[in-house]
């Protein structure tokens, strides 16, 4: 019982240093362009 609590620990520790390695390492900002489109209004 004491070595599945032990790897169950090592598993969270093992997730939650990949976790904050990925907040510090990993950039998922998008690429930003600028875009302009016409756009044409039905007014009468």
């Amino acid at each position: 019982m004491g070595r599945l609590i032990k790897a169950l620990f090592f598993l969270v520790l093992l997730g939650f240093i990949g976790l904050v390695g990925f907040a510090y390492v990993g950039d998922l900002t998008p690429e930003r362009e600028m875009r302009n489109e016409p756009v044409q209004l039905d007014v009468n």
